[in-house]
């Protein structure tokens, strides 16, 4: 099954490969015997999925998550269960992967208004004036 990343993004499930251990932890006599760890692996080089825009972002932006071969790769042993474990996989990959996609927006510099500059000049004078009237007499700081 397709992994939908966003509306626009869908990851083919031939693209995507899963490998499965015992996983560590608790679980009794269960732990010895099934092989509920995932590891979900993926590969947004080689990816059809992406433009060629999305996947030169994605990539810079995952840079330091990849493999050397350029996987990306998620391991999900939080329950004892394998189907749930994989649910977790494919959940943990698609955030990832919308997270990484999301481009800040450009910051549009702006000018404080006459006002507000005038306002926070006279902010500074009213301060001035408070802390000079604090000063021992004959020391106003017009020196």
């Amino acid at each position: 099954m397709d992994l939908r990343v966003t509306p626009r993004l869908a990851i083919p499930a031939a693209e995507l490969s899963e490998s499965f251990s015992r996983s560590p932890g608790p679980g009794g006599q269960n732990v010895n015997k099934v092989a509920s760890k995932v590891e979900l692996r993926w590969n947004p080089s080689a990816s059809r999925a992406l433009s060629e825009r999305d996947r030169a972002w994605l990539v810079e932006r995952l840079r330091r998550s990849l493999t050397a071969d350029g996987d990306l790769v998620v391991r999900s042993s939080r329950t004892r269960d394998q189907a749930r474990n994989r649910t977790d996989a494919r959940t943990r990959l698609a955030d990832l992967v919308r997270a990484a996609l999301v481009r800040p927006r450009r910051r549009i510099a702006t000018r404080p208004s006459a006002r507000a500059v005038e306002r926070r000049i006279v902010g500074k004078k009213r301060r001035s004036q408070v802390k000079r009237s604090r000063a021992p007499a004959g020391r106003s700081g017009d020196d």
